[in-house]
């Protein structure tokens, strides 16, 4: 509740850490800079999702073909493992009933990955967007596409839809971010948390590559020391823009924790500050002290 009482021009100036700003240039300039001055890599990500108008549709794929153009011309990312990823929600892609549509442009945009070498991840929205999701990248990336997705550990479903996951697929492992009904989800953030240290590594022992994303500090170790060390070269760890874990980031790609792990940043970027409004609603709905925050500093202007 407390994300909807902040004026959404203070939630713009709270996005500032958080969106790498409102054009492109400024997105792959912010995943260069993470990448010459901390060796994080990233993946990029056009904020916009829910569209209602064909037009959208129409500008999204044609946004996310620019992007991905842009991300293998750009002399920074000449190295493969140094490029970074191209996130994308499916919501951004259909304005029907019918959730499959939205993979019809889609498919395109990864055929156009495809040609250019950069690889995509079809984020996961809420529950009614899980089984046309798996359902979809799996498809995709068993046609031969680099194509990975997203798993949640709130939904009561996703042990079982563990098995439905191909080896050598990218899976970001996460808790969830959207407010579930509880017959479909648990909201124990402690038990989230503790099936995803179990679920990653029931995927990393059939040899699926897993980005563990978090910034709960001790979750993360625990991950690197009692899991990834496991499974050499089958792990990153991931998190947000503008979360500050610099120090242990350090850690987790020097090795100091166990084994030493790639660590990729989602950048996101906003074309129109409505859409990184929302973004920053709902991450202030995760978590409450980001909002209270804000409503802190708008108190302090007031007075």
């Amino acid at each position: 509740m407390l994300a909807h009482l902040v004026p959404a021009p203070l939630v713009r100036i709270f996005a500032r850490p958080y969106v790498a700003g409102g054009e492109m240039q400024a997105a792959l300039d912010t995943a260069g800079a993470l990448l010459a001055e901390r060796r994080v890599v990233s993946t990029l990500d056009v904020l916009g999702e829910d569209v209602k108008r064909p037009e959208q549709v129409l500008h999204n794929e044609a946004t996310y073909t620019r992007l991905i153009r842009a991300v293998a011309e750009d002399p920074r990312f000449a190295k493969k493992a140094e490029r970074p990823t191209v996130s994308l929600k499916p919501s951004a892609f259909s304005i029907e009933a019918d959730k499959k549509k939205a993979f019809e442009p889609i498919r395109r945009i990864v055929e156009r990955a495809q040609a250019h070498d950069v690889a995509i991840t079809v984020d996961m929205e809420d529950h009614r967007w899980t089984d046309v999701t798996l359902e979809q990248s799996v498809a995709l990336f068993e046609e031969g596409f680099d194509v990975g997705t997203v798993m949640q550990t709130r939904l009561h479903r996703t042990e079982a839809d563990l098995q439905r996951i191909p080896p050598k697929m990218r899976i970001r492992m996460v808790i969830g971010i959207y407010p579930e009904p509880a017959e479909v989800a648990i909201t124990d953030k402690a038990a989230m948390k503790t099936r995803m240290l179990a679920y990653s590594e029931a995927l990393m022992a059939r040899g699926v590559y897993v980005e563990f994303a978090t910034h709960d500090d001790a979750c993360v170790e625990s991950f690197v020391r009692d899991v990834a060390t496991k499974y050499p070269d089958l792990s990153e760890v991931q998190m947000l823009l503008g979360v500050p874990r610099t120090a242990l980031q350090g850690r987790v790609m020097e090795g100091a924790i166990g084994a030493a792990l790639p660590v990729r940043l989602y950048v996101p970027f906003a074309l129109g500050w409505d859409d990184a409004t929302a973004y920053l609603r709902r991450r202030m709905a995760e978590s409450p002290s980001m909002a209270l925050l804000v409503l802190r500093n708008l108190l302090r202007r007031e007075r």
